[in-house]
């Protein structure tokens, strides 16, 4: 019997070191949320601490399989949103909720920054009733922080289409364009003044 027991405690180890990343992809989590340029979302949050993986696209409008031209035209319903998966070990829901508000202009509903228009208002697509909980008391936080309305939508989550192959990681692909686009669109400098 003494013999067994170390025998079972590697096979037990080595079941789990086989099942690792397994056991980490089951617990990640997703939210999406939409803040203005997809482009700058994506900038902003693919580099928090316990953000595995951003991609951006298209949610809450009414056609199927939309195309950024189609969206752009504001004529779909959509936002230029980011779908973020995170670990919930290293960041919690409510705490990339405040990593997001600090990213957008919550008190702005034509658009964000130089970028006007629907398909540009900040929202969060919520999935389940506790994401929708924390929704409401961190906009009720950014509001009593920013001490003005906050117009963040809190909206329930539908499909999620991913935006073309050019505009997944647009800044990192293209940095000195973007690097002009963000200067002259005035984010930096609007967020300043709001959060600090």
């Amino acid at each position: 019997m003494k013999k067994l027991i170390p025998l079972m405690a590697v096979t037990v180890g080595l079941l789990l070191v086989a099942a690792g990343p397994a056991f980490t992809a089951a617990r990640l989590q997703t939210a999406v949320f939409a803040g203005g340029c997809f482009w700058s979302m994506q900038h902003d949050m693919e580099h928090i601490p316990g953000v595995v993986s951003t991609e951006v696209g298209y949610t809450g409008g009414h056609v199927a399989n939309p195309t950024y031209d189609q969206v752009s035209s504001e004529t779909t319903g959509h936002f230029e949103s980011i779908k973020v998966t995170y670990d919930p070990a290293k960041i919690s829901y409510p705490q990339l909720l405040v990593k997001y508000f600090h990213t957008t202009d919550p008190t702005d509903d034509g658009g964000a920054f130089c970028d006007r228009g629907p398909s540009y208002r900040p929202a969060i697509f919520v999935a389940d009733a506790a994401q929708r909980k924390a929704a409401e008391q961190a906009k009720a936080q950014a509001q009593a922080q920013l001490k003005r309305k906050v117009v963040t939508q809190i909206l329930p989550l539908g499909p999620f289409y991913a935006a073309e192959g050019y505009h997944q990681h647009y800044a990192d692909k293209n940095p000195e364009r973007y690097g002009i686009y963000r200067t002259g669109c005035g984010k930096d400098r609007r967020i300043k003044e709001l959060w600090g």
